[in-house]
């Protein structure tokens, strides 16, 4: 089968290799499609060398067939349409309180383990999350980033009615607006790229310029002076941490999407002024990916404009060479069986 590798300095090899057998509680896909994920690009470009193998198959947003089921395996068959929740919780301590998507000694699967850039697959089975027989493969390659927004959405509260605030309208921010949108949300997005500013009008969501216009005015504007609800910081810049407090109305809350390498500063003083809380958020538990699951099975939002290329897994090498040229594009999909 064919299997592609990350090894270091900003390179990608396909390779051929046996196809293993799944081991006692295991389960092999065969992968249909896998998503190019931000984490992925910081891979490639050398920011995770400390955590990843090298050399290492990366890849973990997916979907698939089930191929074949391992020793000591229940509830899975072969044929079987799936997506893999990336997540290996099997060294949780009673300190993690039973959040296992955040327990210390959390394993991110595609990252810390061999990921889903290769033809053939070979998972825990707890990690699996079954499809519907008529589901899309290319949009199922969508459920983990959209577990992702729908976990964001789900902490931070929101409700029907309230305005939401994204700041950053890249793949994530896309569909964090989508969901808060469907969730009955207000929303607006921040958004400094004209080409994704366009984008966003063609998912039907507002998204405006702050280096055009006063962007908390335009909120205030929009919201009959009681500014945002909710906001969302998805762009991980400095500019999005500092005008965050000034757009969150009274008791706002801010929910903390982008990841943040380094300390920031942050205007605490509107927290106190304003009774605001900030929420953390990251990746997503059990019922953020079902929920997703039933969002790309209805396929009543515009998740096929996501999907902005499709390529064989060959052309790895190239697809991360061309994401650094379009930094613009959504989502690039590997068709892993090419």
């Amino acid at each position: 089968m064919k299997a592609t590798v990350y090894n270091g300095n900003q390179s990608f090899t396909v390779i051929e290799k046996e196809i293993d057998a799944p081991k006692s509680g295991e389960v092999r896909i065969k992968v249909a499609y896998s998503g190019v994920c931000g984490t992925d690009v910081h891979i490639y470009h050398g920011m995770m060398d400390k955590r990843v193998s090298i050399p290492q198959t990366i890849g973990h947003e997916m979907s698939g067939v089930i191929d074949k089921v391992g020793p000591d395996v229940e509830g899975f068959t072969e044929g079987e349409k799936v997506v893999v929740r990336p997540l290996d919780d099997r060294l949780v301590k009673p300190s993690d309180k039973g959040f296992n998507h955040i327990c210390e000694n959390l394993k991110f699967i595609g990252i810390d383990s061999p990921g889903s850039m290769q033809q053939y697959w070979n998972v825990p089975a707890f990690v699996l999350h079954k499809l519907r027989p008529e589901t899309d493969l290319k949009l199922a390659a969508l459920i983990e980033p959209l577990s992702v927004a729908v976990h964001d959405v789900r902490m931070s509260g929101l409700v029907a009615g309230e305005t939401a605030v994204v700041l950053g309208g890249g793949p994530i921010g896309l569909l964090v607006a989508l969901v808060a949108k469907e969730a009955g949300a207000n929303v607006i997005i921040s958004e400094v790229n004209e080409t994704r500013i366009q984008m966003a009008g063609e998912f039907g969501l507002k998204a405006v310029n702050p280096t055009k216009i006063d962007l908390v005015q335009y909120v205030r504007e929009q919201t009959e002076g009681r500014l945002a609800d909710v906001v969302f910081e998805v762009a991980g810049v400095q500019p999005a941490l500092d005008v965050m407090t000034e757009l969150a109305g009274i008791r706002g809350r801010i929910v903390m999407v982008a990841i943040h390498g380094q300390k920031k500063p942050v205007d605490l003083f509107k927290f106190f002024w304003k009774e605001l809380k900030l929420i953390g958020a990251r990746v997503y538990e059990k019922e953020d990916y079902e929920k997703a699951i039933a969002l790309i099975t209805a396929n009543e939002l515009p998740f096929e404009k996501m999907i902005t290329d499709v390529q064989p897994l060959s052309n790895i090498q190239q697809v991360f060479e061309n994401i650094d040229k379009n930094p613009e594009g959504l989502k690039v999909l590997m068709d892993c069986q090419l």
